[in-house]
C-alpha cells in the first residue's frame, strides 16, 4: 500500500494528474459526516471512483489498496457545504448590468425564466466559494416584474464547463411584503395573482388554455404546470408568522404543492404548525433585528426553536451573493447553546444545516452534503474545526476530483504580501 506522508504532498501529487475522480483514503482526522451526528475523533474517509465508500472511526476502516493520506494533527474532513438560495454564477460585477443576470424586471416572462441557461462556471464568485468549502448550491434570480422569480438550478462548483446538476429544480414565488409590492401594493393582490396563476397552469395542463382571457403568457403557464402537479418544488419567500400560516393554508387547498419556506424570520412563532404540515424551511442564519415590519419577531433563536419543534431547517446566508460565511453562521448557532435563554443547535445539528439538510430540501438527500456510502465524493479538508472562524479549507474535492482553490482574492492576497518598496509599484508589475 502506497503511503503519502502529508496531505500537502498528496494535494501536489493530485494536482499534477488529470482532473479525474480520485480513489483515496484519509485517516487520522476528525470526521464530520454531516448527517447530524457529532464529529468522530481519529476518523477516516474512503473515496473510490468519485463516491464515498466509508466514513467513520479509523479503527473500522476496511482494508484498501489505494493511496493512504495521513493528515496533519488537527485536520478535519467534512462533506462539502451546500449553499441554498444563492445567485452564484449569475453575475460578475453587481453594479454592471451587462455582467449581471440576477434580475429581469422588464421581461415579459417570469415563471418561464430558466437560470441554468445563464450560469457562468468561470465566475470568480464560484471560484471564491469553492475555495471556502462550498461544493454545491441552489442558484436563482432575484425579482422579476412578477411575484414569480423563475426556475432555479442546482449546481456544483467544480472547475469544469458543466456546472448544472439539475436545471429547473424549483420555482420561486414572492409573497409577504415583496410579493405585495410586485402584485400591486397589497398582500391581497399577491394571493389573487398566485391563485390565478395556479388556475391557469391547471388549465394549461388539462389542454384548456385560453390565450385571450389568460393573464399569464403561455410559456409562464406551462412552466408552472410541474408546480401544480407536484413535480417541481415551489420555494415561497415569506417572513411574517401570519403570512406563513397563509402559505400553509395554500398547502391544504392545493395538496400537490411541494412547498419550501424561504426566510421565515418569524417561523419560531408558528413552528408547531410548520412541523405538522411537513414543510421544510430555508432560514437566514442570524436574523436578530427586524429590517422590516414583517420581521418584527426576528430572533437569533429562530432556527433553534424551529428545529426543536421538529421542522427541517437549512441555513441560508443572509446575502444571497456571499454564502461563503455559512460555516460561521452555523458556528454562531452552536455558541447560542451556551447563552441562558437562547436556543441554538448542537455541533452536529448546525453542520447538518449547511450540508445534508439543504441537500435533502433540494432533492439531493443521500447524494450530497453527507459522508455516507454512495454519496458524491464532495470532500473538504480543513485545517481546524470548520465552525470556528479561523479555520479554512486546505483541499476541496468535488465528485472525487481535486479542485483548484486559486481565485482573484487569493492572487491579490499573495501579490500584496510582499511590501518591498524597492520593487516597482505592483500596478506596473503584473
Amino acid at each position: 500500500m502506497k503511503r503519502l506522508l502529508t496531505l500537502a504532498a498528496s494535494a501536489l501529487a493530485l494536482a499534477a494528474t488529470p482532473a479525474v475522480a480520485q480513489t483515496m483514503a484519509i485517516t487520522g482526522v476528525n470526521v464530520a459526516k454531516g448527517d447530524g451526528s457529532e464529529p468522530i475523533e481519529n476518523g477516516a474517509v474512503v473515496v473510490e471512483n468519485g463516491k464515498v465508500t466509508y466514513a467513520g472511526p479509523a479503527s473500522g476502516m476496511p482494508e484498501v489498496a489505494m493511496p493512504l493520506v495521513e493528515a496533519p494533527p488537527g485536520t478535519w474532513v467534512t462533506p462539502g457545504l451546500f449553499a441554498t438560495v444563492t445567485t452564484l454564477g449569475l453575475w460578475d460585477v453587481g453594479a454592471v448590468s451587462e455582467s449581471n443576470d440576477t434580475r429581469a424586471g422588464d421581461s415579459p416572462f417570469n415563471a418561464a425564466l430558466d437560470v441554468s441557461r445563464a450560469i457562468n462556471p468561470d465566475s470568480q464568485h464560484i471560484k471564491i466559494h469553492r475555495a471556502a468549502g462550498v461544493t454545491r448550491a441552489a442558484t436563482l434570480m432575484g425579482s422579476t416584474g412578477s411575484i414569480f422569480g423563475g426556475q432555479g438550478a442546482l449546481i456544483d462548483l467544480g472547475a469544469d464547463p458543466d456546472p448544472v446538476t439539475e436545471a429547473r429544480a424549483f420555482q420561486i414565488v414572492q409573497l409577504g411584503e415583496a410579493g405585495a409590492r410586485l402584485a400591486g401594493g397589497s398582500r391581497v393582490a399577491s394571493y389573487a395573482e398566485f391563485a390565478n396563476a395556479l388556475r391557469e397552469a391547471r388549465e394549461a395542463a388539462n389542454g384548456r388554455w385560453d390565450a385571450e382571457s389568460a393573464m399569464l403568457t403561455r410559456a409562464d403557464a406551462e412552466a408552472l404546470v410541474p408546480v401544480v402537479t407536484g413535480r417541481q418544488k415551489l420555494y415561497v419567500m415569506v417572513e411574517r408568522a401570519a403570512d406563513i400560516r397563509g402559505v400553509l393554508d395554500l398547502k391544504r387547498e392545493y395538496r400537490a404543492l411541494d412547498l419550501v419556506l424561504v426566510g421565515a424570520s418569524e417561523g419560531w412563532m408558528v413552528a408547531p404548525e410548520i412541523a405538522a404540515a411537513g414543510v421544510p424551511v430555508i432560514a437566514d442564519g442570524l436574523d436578530d433585528l427586524p429590517s422590516s415590519f414583517e420581521q418584527l419577531g426576528s430572533t437569533q433563536s429562530n432556527i433553534g426553536r424551529m428545529v426543536a419543534a421538529g421542522v427541517k431547517v437549512g441555513i441560508n446566508a443572509s446575502a444571497m451573493e456571499n454564502p461563503r460565511n455559512l460555516n460561521q453562521y452555523a458556528g454562531n448557532l452552536v455558541a447560542l447553546t451556551r447563552i441562558p435563554g437562547a436556543d441554538g443547535l448542537s455541533w452536529g445539528q448546525a453542520f447538518a444545516a449547511i450540508s445534508s439538510v439543504p441537500a435533502e430540501i433540494s432533492g439531493l438527500g443521500g447524494r450530497a452534503g453527507v459522508l455516507a456510502p454512495g454519496a458524491a465524493g464532495d470532500i473538504v479538508v480543513w485545517d481546524g474545526d470548520p465552525l470556528e472562524v479561523g479555520s479554512v479549507p486546505m483541499q476541496v474535492y468535488i465528485d472525487g476530483v481535486a479542485q483548484p482553490l486559486e481565485n482573484h482574492q487569493s492572487r491579490l492576497r499573495d501579490r500584496y504580501r510582499d511590501l518591498d518598496e524597492s520593487d516597482l509599484p505592483k500596478a506596473y508589475d503584473w
